[in-house]
């Protein structure tokens, strides 16, 4: 990137995600549609299955027999889909992530570099995917479980002690705050970790170390991050809109789909149709979200740490280079240096020390 760094607005960060994307758009789509074409040929399976069972299996094996076997391969398909996408996610992200820091800072980026530089760490970033989801989505599930269960107990009681009516009503408007409450977590802190991965990705840290970096670095812009999130949930909609209905007024209007032999087929086909409307959007949008925020998280730097300057002062040879990466022996093993160097924040230099007496003195 040619332009010089330093802090931007929230429409300028929206038009360079635009160039960005637009620029490279093969790229970032190629690297985001990996954990897509997962989903999509597990589904694919799983229809099949499905379609065999209805259309040949039906006659050769008995009814519940055919059910038990197609939930059996259907969880099974489930449990190693469920690890392969968490993987596929996971190293998607970090690659896009990759990619745009590359971009960013003046540099080359292509699939293959990005897969093959996060590969090698995947594991953090399979555990930061992991922790993300643990503060996002699983504590909050508990807390609704805990909920419920609680209410459950409190609503027998209420109804023993013959206040049925009134409890139910306490308990219902119970409910409705915890939920309003459980939903304004989920959302505070997807904002607080947004910046996770490209702190993870650019700076080479651990999950937690990124969870508490981005912790650090979303402060005075969370609003700004909701927004994009907004912006990037309508775009999706629509997408979603214009991608499926023309398709499927192109099934409807297919010769013989509208017969009664069909109806299954055609109702198979729609569900190919949105399921495949959906993931393909998604793919499409996912770059949108990852470039965006590597760009907030530079600019964060920038406005907290002065990035700027000691980025500038890296390219003029003011700042001595991060060293070359040591090779790990048993003896001694170094955390290989990150490709992006982060440069610590401006120090004054130490004071000389007096000279001896002697130093003048030849031996």
């Amino acid at each position: 990137m040619n332009e010089p760094l330093r802090p931007s607005t929230l429409g300028e960060i929206l038009d360079r995600t635009a160039q960005l994307y637009r620029s490279r758009f093969l790229v970032f789509l190629g690297i985001s549609i990996v954990p897509t074409g997962v989903v999509l040929a597990l589904a694919f399976v799983v229809a099949l299955v499905v379609a065999w069972w209805s259309w040949a299996g039906a006659s050769s094996v008995s009814s519940e027999t055919g059910y038990v076997l197609v939930v059996v391969f259907s969880t099974a398909v489930t449990l190693v889909a469920l690890p392969v996408l968490l993987v596929a996610a996971s190293l998607s992200s970090a690659a896009i992530n990759h990619a745009v820091s590359r971009v960013y800072l003046g540099e080359t980026a292509t699939i293959r570099d990005a897969y093959k530089s996060v590969w090698r760490r995947g594991w953090r970033y399979v555990g930061l995917y992991l922790l993300r989801a643990l503060f996002i989505w699983l504590l909050p599930l508990a807390a609704w479980i805990l909920v419920v269960v609680l209410g459950a107990v409190l609503a027998a009681e209420a109804k023993k002690a013959g206040m049925g009516d009134a409890a139910s009503v306490l308990l219902g408007l119970l409910a409705v705050l915890a939920i309003i409450a459980l939903l304004g977590y989920m959302l505070w802190i997807a904002l607080r970790l947004a910046l996770a991965f490209p702190a993870c990705v650019a700076e080479q840290i651990g999950a937690w170390s990124s969870v508490k970096r981005s912790s650090l670095l979303s402060t005075g812009t969370k609003g700004r991050i909701f927004l994009l999130y907004l912006l990037g949930m309508a775009l999706g909609w629509i997408l979603s809109i214009g991608i499926t209905i023309p398709l499927t007024i192109i099934l409807a209007l297919l010769p013989g789909m509208n017969n009664p032999q069909h109806a299954q087929t055609m109702g198979m086909a729609m569900l190919f149709v949105i399921y495949g409307a959906t993931f393909l959007v998604q793919a499409f949008i996912q770059p949108v979200y990852g470039i965006a925020l590597v760009l907030f998280y530079y600019d964060q730097r920038i406005r907290i740490e002065g990035f700027d300057i000691e980025w500038m002062m890296l390219k003029a040879g003011l700042t001595p280079s991060p060293a070359p990466m040591a090779i790990e022996t048993p003896e001694a093993k170094q955390e290989p240096t990150p490709w992006l160097p982060v440069v610590p924040l401006l120090t004054p230099p130490p004071e000389p020390k007096p000279e001896s007496p002697q130093s003048g003195v030849d031996e």
